[in-house]
C-alpha cells in the first residue's frame, strides 16, 4: 500500500498534538454545544513520540509510549530490535512512560564503519546518554536476553540513576551461559547434533553466493534457531510466525563481534568480557529477575544471580521459554506492575 509523503507529513503533524480534554473541547463546535466525556476520551488514547539522540557521534533510535515513570527497555540479539517487545508490552503503557531505544548498530540506529566499536561498555554510554537527553531523570531499567546483560553493566556504573532494575531472561556469566550451550546441544538427538557439529567445523561464514557469505547459510538457521532453539525459545504460545531464516535479518558485523563467528552453541565474540557475577553484590537498587522454566538462558543463570543481588525477587514462569512475555503475558506484566507498583499489605 502506497502513501503519499503529504498523507505522511499530515500523520506527523498529528502525532505530535497531545490530546487533552481542552484539546478536544477546543475542538468541539461552537454554539453552545459540549463535548461529553472528554476527559475519559482523553485517558483512553496513547501517542508514540520516536526521534533520534546523538550519543557520542551515534545516532540511536528511541520511541516513547504511554503514562507514568520512565520504564527504558533495552532489547537482546545483540542487533536485534525494539520491534520484538510489541505489542506484548503495551499494557505497561497503562502505568508507566515505555521508552524503548535500538542499540548501536541495531534497528533503526546508526550502524558503525568500524565493527570494533560494538561494545557492552560503549552501549551503557547510549543508555546513558538517551536518559540525560531525554530529561528522564531515575529510571526504571528493564533488560531482555543480551540486553539483561546491557542492563547490568548500566547498573554497575550508573547505579545512582536507577530506581528499579529488571532483568529478564539473561546471564551475568558468559562462561556460565556457554556451559548451558553444551548442556543443551548434549540433550539433543544424535542425529541433529552431528548435523549441527558438521556444518559449525567447515566454518559457518564465507560459503555460498557472494550474497550469503557474511551470515550464517539457511541450513544452519534451521538446524540451528529452528530445530535446536525452538524448545527453549517458546513453550506455552508458540508464535505461528516463527522462522528460523527470518531471523538471519539481522546486524551481522555487530553480532560476530559480540557473540562471535563460531556458531549458536558458544559466544566467543567480545561478550566474553561480561563476568558479572562477583560484582552483583554491589547492586542495591531494588532488582526483579525473570526467566521461563524452559528458558535458553536456564533458570540457574537466574538464580545464580538472584543469591548474589541481596533483596532481589526472582520469578521463574512456568511453560515459558526465552520468550517469556510472549508464552506467558499476563504473567509477565502482573510481575512487572506489582513490582514497579507494590500494592500494600492489609492486615487484618
Amino acid at each position: 500500500m502506497k502513501i503519499s509523503i503529504s498523507a505522511i507529513r499530515l500523520l506527523a503533524l498529528f502525532s505530535c498534538i497531545s490530546l487533552t480534554p481542552e484539546f478536544i473541547q477546543a475542538a468541539a463546535p461552537a454554539q453552545g454545544r459540549t463535548v461529553y466525556g472528554a476527559k475519559d476520551a482523553a485517558a483512553s488514547v496513547y501517542f508514540t513520540q520516536e526521534g533520534f539522540v546523538d550519543a557520542n557521534g551515534i545516532m540511536i533510535y528511541y520511541k516513547t509510549l504511554g503514562r507514568g515513570e520512565p520504564l527504558l527497555i533495552v532489547h537482546g540479539g545483540p542487533g536485534a530490535s525494539h520491534d520484538y517487545f510489541l505489542p506484548y508490552l503495551l499494557p505497561l503503557a497503562r502505568h508507566h512512560r515505555l521508552v524503548f531505544i535500538d542499540e548501536r548498530g541495531s534497528g533503526r540506529s546508526q550502524k558503525l564503519e568500524d565493527p570494533t566499536g560494538y561494545t557492552i561498555e560503549n552501549m551503557v554510554e547510549d543508555v546513558e546518554t538517551v536518559r540525560q537527553a531525554l530529561n528522564l531523570g531515575k529510571i526504571s531499567l528493564l533488560g531482555h536476553s543480551y540486553g539483561g546483560a546491557l542492563a547490568q553493566a548500566y547498573a554497575l556504573k550508573y547505579q545512582r540513576n536507577l530506581s528499579h532494575l529488571i532483568l529478564a531472561s539473561t546471564w551475568a556469566s558468559t562462561k556460565a551461559m556457554n556451559e548451558v550451550f553444551v548442556r543443551m546441544k548434549q540433550k539433543m538427538s544424535p542425529e541433529l547434533r552431528e548435523r549441527i557439529d558438521k556444518m559449525e567445523a567447515e566454518r559457518l561464514f564465507g560459503h555460498g553466493k557472494d550474497y550469503e557469505k557474511n551470515r550464517y547459510n539457511n541450513e544452519y538457521m534451521i538446524a540451528a534457531w529452528g530445530e535446536g532453539y525452538f524448545p527453549y525459545i517458546y513453550q506455552n504460545h508458540p508464535d505461528p510466525n516463527y522462522d528460523p531464516i527470518d531471523q538471519g535479518k539481522t546486524s551481522w558485523d555487530l553480532y560476530r563481534e559480540m557473540w562471535g563467528s563460531h556458531g549458536e552453541f558458544v559466544i566467543d565474540g567480545n561478550l566474553k568480557s561480561v563476568e558479572y557475577t562477583d560484582r552483583l553484590k554491589t547492586i542495591t537498587v531494588p532488582t526483579l529477575i525473570l526467566a521461563g522454566d524452559h528458558d535458553e538462558c536456564d533458570p540457574s543463570l537466574s538464580q545464580a544471580m538472584h543469591e548474589k543481588i541481596a533483596g532481589s525477587k526472582l520469578v521463574i514462569f512456568p511453560k515459558a521459554g526465552h520468550m517469556t512475555f510472549v508464552d506467558q503475558n499476563g504473567m509477565f506484566v502482573k510481575a512487572v506492575e506489582d513490582f514497579l507498583h507494590p500494592q500494600p499489605v492489609v492486615r487484618k
